[in-house]
């Protein structure tokens, strides 16, 4: 079951850091870059954190968590982070589901490293289009995506 979770305690914003650190550590191999910004998160970002938190739990630990920003009429997927041992297990899958029926949105949004083959083909599949492709300010290649609901 995917839930909210208060990223404002301080024993969740831990959770929610050691997943992100999992995650993006494989994350940054796919792009071969070792100055990765979202490895570069502290408890304290998260605490702190303006967005929204949902997680998925499974055997007890935490599988998965998604970080979301509502704008006007469009959510934001800031983060999609699924824990290495539940790779290729749907999880992904059942949070951008849960992310379609989350609000009225009209659209969501979401970006990824332009290398991130597996994300990449995930949001593709669930009717995303690319909408434009930039380098960050670490010299990082992004792909931006885009679904009308």
């Amino acid at each position: 079951m995917i839930e909210k979770i208060d990223h404002s305690e301080i024993s969740n914003a831990e959770k929610i850091h050691a997943i992100f650190q999992v995650s993006y550590r494989i994350e940054a191999e796919l792009l071969g870059v070792t100055d990765f910004p979202p490895l570069k998160r502290s408890i304290v970002d998260f605490l702190n954190s303006d967005t929204l938190f949902y997680v998925l739990w499974k055997e007890g630990i935490l599988a998965a968590a998604v970080e979301i920003d509502l704008l006007e009429n469009t959510l934001d997927i800031c983060s999609l982070v699924v824990h290495p041992k539940y790779f290729r297990q749907g999880i992904a899958q059942k949070i951008l589901l849960f992310l379609e029926n989350y609000d009225d949105s009209a659209t969501l949004i979401v970006e990824t490293g332009w290398a991130n083959a597996p994300a990449i083909a995930l949001y593709k599949k669930f009717g995303f289009h690319e909408t434009s492709q930039y380098i960050n300010t670490g010299g990082i290649k992004k792909t931006c995506f885009s679904k009308t609901k």
